[in-house]
């Protein structure tokens, strides 16, 4: 196979990324840019939208794609979202349940809303991000006997968020925005 040399801006750390659709335009995962171009080669998937990119060769010259569609369509089992303490603060978007501030990670803290003392859990259905004074605060009590009111109520993340969880704080290309809207809804990058 033939050397191939990427030409343009490389931009964002996205640039390596393109979204891969399911037959439906359903979309599936992230793959890297190299991996897009040898599927296009084998044509199991078709070019959707193409980003400013070119990689060429000594021959050839070719687009880089940005958003890719199968050709065939897969089942795909959809994973749930990672449970971790990361996750629970990206869910609530780096903001205290409970004064409503936002924090930076290192300032947040993981709260049981019903304390493990009283039979709480471990689980996406009563963990929210808490910042420091908060936590100390509702000490080992609900929130009521705290005084203190949630902003909204914990709940497990579809697995749309936990694929829109990869962009972190990034946007994403806005080559990708029209599949991605259509399954995760207008303001989800906003």
């Amino acid at each position: 196979m033939q050397q191939l040399f990427v030409c343009g801006k490389q931009g964002g750390t996205l640039f390596e990324q393109v979204l891969l659709l399911n037959a439906s335009y359903e979309p599936l995962t992230l793959i890297n840019w190299k991996r897009a171009v040898k599927l296009v080669c084998l044509k199991k998937v078709e070019v959707v939208e193409e980003s400013e990119r070119v990689v060429r060769s000594v021959s050839v010259a070719i687009r880089v794609p940005s958003v890719v569609r199968l050709v065939v369509f897969i089942r795909y089992a959809r994973r749930d979202a990672k449970f971790s303490r990361r996750n629970i603060y990206a869910r609530d978007k780096y903001h205290c349940q409970y004064c409503g501030r936002r924090y930076p990670p290192q300032e947040l803290t993981c709260d049981h809303v019903i304390p493990r003392s009283r039979g709480g859990w471990a689980g996406w259905d009563n963990l929210v991000t808490c910042c420091v004074e908060c936590n100390r605060k509702k000490g080992h009590g609900t929130p009521e006997e705290a005084g203190l009111n949630l902003i909204r109520h914990p709940s497990s993340p579809s697995w749309y968020w936990g694929f829109q969880s990869r962009f972190s704080d990034r946007r994403p290309p806005s080559e990708w925005r029209l599949y991605l809207h259509l399954y995760l809804g207008d303001g989800e990058f906003e």
